[in-house]
């Protein structure tokens, strides 16, 4: 070899060894070190994890816990108390304005008149709906499929209820693909429906079931266009409902007491473990601490909080000490309004922080099938590729990593650069107690909410090891 090319060769030896390392995809994976270490993850959540005595307080003695609720505010002072006994090295509550809406004693979806006679069905106030007033709703129903279908026939509806009918596709192998599928209904349905003068709208529920449980959800009124009352009636309901404006008119009566009151101060609980080389790196693990006020919200999402949590709890009985900072947020009012995550959001850009990574688990404490992966789509492919460095490590848990989506609390923490995951349980059952008052500890497996809680804890351990591109 000439001496120009030792030169060459040494001056690119020089530029590699000089690339920063702390981010990690430099460094060669220990494949042999990290599967004893993430069999230890497993095996300590399997056989010594908290997760689902915590849920079980916080679905069944807490309860539902909508935000601006005595609930909600008891949830955080339990979350609070809770972090204080994990070995955080500290613990804040964020302070966040909320929305307050209220259920009401009474609400009520009846068929007044019919070739059947008159009868009630199973009924739920949509969130942030308004109410009817004492005298309800007493009027003619016109049964629509789409939102395209209410703009086609216009006045029509006026002086109507609008009976939304779409369900969630069978078909579809991503129960989460059909929810989003059918949901447009359910949050803007009122308002378009008010547009052309209707009195009320009944929405059918959003689960592949057919059973008679009525599920509640957000909806989002459309700024100078009347508010409407709207109610979610349960499948079963709907079907009968379908069948019966086949065989003629059918005339419903709405009663509802839902109203919203003044917004109330709440908080995010917050606390996080100061990384020891990398403090600057921020790993979030959150879910939302707010639920639905039917039910106790154990899979939607007390399942995302304790696992969260856990993630703590298992490293610090291992005796790990993280690189970077670890930091587990519970978001308040993911539900009716996002306010927490835009809080956490302002705050944290106000702060110039950067969030290396975050994950969220708000799709229920199913079996583990793994995360997707979101980013800035100009950082995407590169930070995608380096975590996929790690699949073989993930993969004999039944663990798979995908480009996707994320989650909502932390969709804001895009901009930062952050690679976000959503944590990827079996969706198959999830939409059977999605907002429902089934959502309750009898409804998650013990095992399987130990084996979500393993499963982050093991990607949390791999991104403080190896870090990520910047």
């Amino acid at each position: 070899m000439t001496s120009t090319c030792k030169m060459w060769w040494l001056s690119i030896w020089v530029v590699f060894l000089c690339l920063p390392v702390s981010y990690g995809q430099v460094q060669q994976v220990d494949h042999q070190a990290d599967a004893s270490f993430i069999r230890k993850i497993y095996d300590q959540a399997l056989t010594d994890c908290a997760a689902y005595s915590w849920l079980t307080h916080l679905s069944e003695d807490i309860g539902g816990r909508l935000a601006g609720s005595p609930q909600a505010a008891a949830a955080v002072s339990w979350a609070q108390q809770l972090m204080d006994t994990l070995g955080f090295d500290s613990v804040w509550l964020q302070p966040c304005m909320v929305p307050h809406w209220v259920r009401g004693e009474r609400e009520q979806v009846r068929v007044a008149a019919s070739v059947l006679g008159s009868f009630d069905l199973r009924a739920l106030a949509l969130g942030n709906s308004v109410g009817t007033g004492p005298e309800g709703v007493l009027a003619e129903v016109v049964e629509v499929f789409t939102l395209k279908a209410v703009d086609s026939l216009g006045a029509a509806l006026k002086d109507k209820i609008v009976f939304y009918n779409r369900p969630m596709d069978p078909t579809r192998i991503n129960t989460f693909e059909a929810y989003g599928a059918a949901v447009d209904q359910r949050v803007f349905g009122a308002s378009r429906a008010a547009r052309y003068g209707a009195k009320a709208v009944v929405v059918r529920s959003l689960t592949t079931r057919i059973d008679d449980i009525p599920h509640t959800g957000t909806l989002r009124y459309e700024e100078g266009v009347p508010a409407i009352p709207a109610l979610a009636i349960s499948t079963r309901d709907a079907e009968l409902l379908h069948e019966l404006l086949q065989k003629g008119p059918v005339q419903l009566y709405v009663r509802a007491d839902a109203h919203m009151l003044p917004p109330v101060r709440s908080w995010n609980v917050i606390g996080e473990i100061r990384g020891s080389t990398h403090p600057d790196q921020i790993i979030l693990v959150g879910g939302h601490l707010d639920s639905w006020d039917v039910g106790g919200g154990a899979h939607d999402d007390g399942a995302g909080c304790v696992h969260a949590l856990a993630v703590i709890e298992l490293l610090r009985k291992l005796n790990y000490r993280p690189k970077r900072t670890i930091r587990c947020v519970l978001f308040m009012n993911e539900e009716n309004g996002m306010a927490g995550a835009r809080t956490y959001w302002a705050v944290s850009d106000s702060l110039e922080e950067y969030h290396m990574a975050a994950i969220e688990s708000d799709r229920g404490g199913f079996t583990p099938r793994g995360f997707t992966v979101d980013a800035l789509p100009e950082l995407l492919d590169q930070k995608f590729e380096a975590v996929m460095d790690w699949a073989p490590l993930l993969e004999p848990y039944g663990l798979h990593l995908e480009k996707g989506g994320s989650g909502a609390d932390i969709g804001g923490l895009r901009t930062q650069g952050a690679l976000l995951f959503g944590f990827k349980p079996d969706p198959q059952r999830y939409f059977d107690f999605h907002h429902a008052e089934t959502d309750r500890i009898q409804a998650v497996n013990k095992r399987e909410l130990e084996l979500g809680a393993a499963a982050i804890t093991a990607l949390v351990y791999l991104l403080d090891k190896y870090g990520l591109p910047y």
